[in-house]
């Protein structure tokens, strides 16, 4: 047959994976198999397909070998605060449960800037694809007053690294014993920032690059006008609504006494649960909560590291999984609270949080499908998270053939789940385009970007200082 000719067609072959696991429906895995894609869409799967492709007079743009490689779809991050990598490792905050680590928070809040937005996005985005993840959601709640274009800087942050990025313009409409006045937005603002994002960001197609969501931070139960409003708002424009839900014994406390129902049923009353939204930790949840989350199709996504260092507890991961809950993810939250943005990481410590804290516990596989499919699921998307033909060219490549895993080269999820660390990623490809290639960032300088934040980073904590003296001695130290 005569070769193709004068095609623009990026044709490329990955050969001879060790393991190919789909994560699609049937959770199907390929050994010694191989993948095509072509431009941004998954093309074929299976075996000796450079010989079917060349007898067609097809040609490759690239061959890439896969022996001693896991290949899997794009870990899908699903819940973050990208800003919060500048903010971390420091004793002020060491050895705090939520509210009064917030407390803490929000005096440095008062001073982010755009070019904090900017550099905290270069870090923890930049360890996400460095982890293996191709898709990232992040929640920006604090806006400190007159500060403009905070999650602009980090979806533009987002487009320079070439991750697939879900940000959510988050918010608090009221002041609290944490949540500074200056920090409380009303409605019109809240509305007129989030419209603007959505009409110069938001891509609703397949495969887009960019999808703006919404939602308050976590519900500020007298606020109902706002609740009101955002639901409107993203219906209107058919967006996703994100935020907490039910991370802190206190918020459980709190709806219990006040309203008489647990935070689930308040956002059920509320009409905050469905198809539309989801939400991070959904730790205190009784069982007919588990069961409400189930029925209205809400998404749940764990952040276990944050849970842990921050003493809040544990997601029902197996009950939810049990109860008909399939739009459940992984997220590493953010890195003030985990301190890193290691999906890896996150993967093994969900595997064993849920050993120690629940009678049933989660496999390997739950946990890769909520990493990918699950995770992809819980931000609405279809077109992620799984390997097979028509989906998006969202990959990862582990590497499992170097001495850390020898002795473990058995089950492959397995060895990624229990065995696994951030060593083992050699490619990601994102929409087609390798991003990272033997572990480092291709599309930016990571020595210059590691500097730039390092600096931005400490002048935010210089600012804070003014008003949270306990930070002074550490700054001087640096």
């Amino acid at each position: 047959m005569t070769k193709e000719k004068c095609s623009d067609t990026q044709r490329i072959l990955i050969e001879d994976a060790d393991w190919i696991l789909t994560m699609d429906q049937n959770k199907n895995r390929y050994r010694h198999a191989d993948l095509v894609w072509e431009n941004n869409v998954i093309r074929e799967i299976g075996t000796d397909l450079k010989t079917k492709y060349e007898a067609e007079g097809l040609v490759f743009t690239d061959v890439i070998n896969a022996r001693g490689k896991i290949l899997l779809p794009g870990f899908v991050n699903a819940h973050m605060h990208t800003w919060q990598s500048l903010i971390r490792n420091f004793k002020a905050i060491q050895g705090l449960r939520l509210e009064p680590w917030l407390a803490v928070m929000y005096e440095i809040y008062k001073d982010l800037q755009v070019e904090v937005a900017r550099a905290g996005a270069y870090v923890s985005l930049g360890e996400c694809l460095k982890t293996g993840c191709t898709t990232s959601n992040d929640l920006w709640y604090p806006h400190p007053a007159g500060v403009k274009g905070l999650v602009e800087a980090e979806i533009q942050a987002a487009k320079e690294l070439g991750i697939r990025f879900h940000p959510v313009r988050s918010y608090h409409s009221l002041p609290s014993d944490v949540v500074p006045k200056s920090m409380a937005e009303n409605k019109e603002q809240i509305l007129e920032d989030a419209e603007q994002l959505v009409k110069k960001y938001h891509d609703p197609d397949e495969f887009s690059m960019c999808r703006v969501g919404i939602g308050p931070s976590i519900a500020q139960y007298d606020a109902e006008d706002v609740i009101r409003a955002t639901i409107d708002f993203a219906e209107t424009y058919d967006l996703m609504v994100h935020g907490h839900l039910a991370e802190s014994q206190s918020e459980y406390n709190y709806t219990m006494e006040k309203f008489g129902c647990s935070p689930v049923e308040w956002f059920r009353r509320n009409n905050l649960l469905g198809p539309r939204f989801y939400y991070a930790h959904c730790i205190h949840l009784d069982e007919n909560d588990i069961k409400i989350m189930a029925d209205t199709g809400t998404g749940a996504v764990t952040c276990p590291i944050s849970n842990m260092y921050l003493s809040s507890g544990a997601c029902h991961v197996r009950e939810l999984i049990n109860a008909g809950v399939e739009r459940i993810g992984i997220g590493v939250d953010g890195a003030a609270s985990s301190n890193s943005s290691n999906m890896m990481e996150e993967m093994r410590v969900a595997y064993l949080l849920s050993r120690l804290t629940h009678e049933e516990n989660v496999t390997s596989e739950d946990v890769l499908y909520m990493a990918t499919a699950g995770g992809a699921k819980a931000l609405g998307r279809s077109d992620i998270g799984v390997l097979e033909p028509g989906k998006a060219a969202d990959l990862t490549l582990l590497d499992w053939s170097s001495l850390s895993y020898a002795g473990g080269r058995n089950d492959p999820a397995d060895c990624i789940v229990l065995s696994g660390d951030a060593r083992m990623v050699d490619t990601v490809v994102v929409n087609g385009e390798i991003v990272v290639e033997k572990g480092r960032l291709l599309r930016i300088d990571e020595e210059q970007k590691s500097k730039y934040a390092d600096r931005i980073g400490r002048e935010l904590l210089e600012r804070a200082s003014k008003h949270l003296p306990s930070l002074y001695d550490e700054i001087m130290e640096k």
